[in-house]
Formats: structure tokens, C-alpha cells, sequence
């Protein structure tokens, strides 16, 4: 995890928000705020604009630092929950981690912004992207494609479910067949982050 590596990541994670940032408002507009999209750009490109800071600090601080800026950017519901994604990445990552490090890490986030988000599994939220991505986390040749395309195929699975955290879930049964735009999010992540490690 050298300097340019960590650019690169931070860089390529903004770029791709920024480029969805349409899709996720439109998304939103469908079942919740509509100011999923907007929020999110408006984070990112506060991140992408310090990338070089950011990429200069090692992986801890650097998770850290992006965490509060999410929490400080971003706002609405996402904010706090990406925020805790981030914050709690950096108490138990380290600074070149392993395989097994990174798995133990993202467990405990995604603990943190269950805890956070007072939500869980199958409410139709960005948990049932992290849920299955963790379950899918193994030795296995080819991880980073398989966890890419986990993360993708459990966005799409949040269509037909039925809202029951979140604004969305005011809407009853008019929150089905609509991707939740928090689970879409973390799947565009979480694709873009494998690609640097093989996929």
C-alpha cells in the first residue's frame, strides 16, 4: 500500500461516484430523498480535490481523514453511516494490511454502521451489500472479481425488497422494485476497490 497505490484507489473511488452521481440521485428520487447522488458527489469531490494529502498519510489516518470528511460532506443519512464505514476501517486496519487483516476490518465497520444505522440484514439498505460481500470473502483465486460481482449482484437484489429502515421505508410497499441507491453506492465501491487487487 505505497503512496501511489493509495492515490490511485482514492482517485478512481471518487471519479466513479462522481460519474454515478445521476443515477444515485435518481435512485433517491425514486424512494427516499433524492439527495443521495447529490450528497455523495458533493463528498467525494472534497476528497478527490485533497487526494494528495490523503494518499501522503499512512492507510489509518488516511481512512480516518476520509471518514470525517464524509461525515462533514456528505450529510443526510449517508454521511454518518459511510462516515462510520470509514472511521472504523481505520481503528483496525493497518498500515500494510493482509487479506485477513482487511476481512477482520470491513466485519467490524460493517457492525459499526449496523450499530449506527439502528438497521440489519434484508431492510433494504446498504447492509445487503456488505452482508453478502463478507459472506463471499475467502482464499479463493479470482477474490476481488468474485467480491465485485457479489457486490453488484446483491445491489440488484435489494429491487424487489420491501423497505423497512430508512426514508424509504415510509413508502410501504412503493418501495419495491427500486434499487436502494445506499446499496448501489457501496457496490460501486467496493467493484472499484477489487479492480487495484486483481479483479
Amino acid at each position: 500500500m505505497d503512496t501511489a497505490l493509495k492515490k490511485s484507489l482514492i482517485e478512481d473511488c471518487a471519479k466513479m461516484i462522481i460519474a454515478h452521481a445521476d443515477e444515485l440521485t435518481a435512485l433517491d428520487q425514486a424512494i427516499g430523498d433524492g439527495d443521495h447522488g447529490v450528497n455523495m458527489k458533493r463528498g467525494f469531490e472534497s476528497i478527490l480535490a485533497d487526494a494528495d494529502a490523503l494518499a501522503a498519510r499512512p492507510l489509518p489516518d488516511m481512512l480516518k481523514a476520509i471518514g470525517t470528511q464524509l461525515v462533514m460532506k456528505v450529510g443526510g443519512a449517508s454521511g454518518p453511516l459511510y462516515g462510520t464505514l470509514f472511521l472504523t476501517l481505520a481503528k483496525e486496519i493497518s498500515d500494510q494490511p493482509t487479506s485477513e487483516n482487511l476481512k477482520a476490518a470491513f466485519a467490524a465497520a460493517f457492525e459499526a454502521v449496523k450499530a449506527r444505522g439502528k438497521s440489519d440484514v434484508g431492510q433494504k439498505t446498504m447492509l445487503d451489500v456488505f452482508a453478502p460481500v463478507l459472506a463471499a470473502w475467502d482464499d479463493r483465486s479470482g477474490i476481488a472479481a468474485h467480491l465485485s460481482e457479489t457486490a453488484r449482484q446483491a445491489a440488484d437484489a435489494t429491487i424487489p425488497m420491501k423497505a423497512i429502515r430508512g426514508r424509504a421505508s415510509f413508502l410501504g410497499d412503493r418501495s419495491i422494485g427500486h434499487m436502494d441507491p445506499g446499496a448501489r453506492s457501496s457496490s460501486l465501491l467496493i467493484a472499484t476497490i477489487a479492480k487495484h487487487f486483481g479483479a
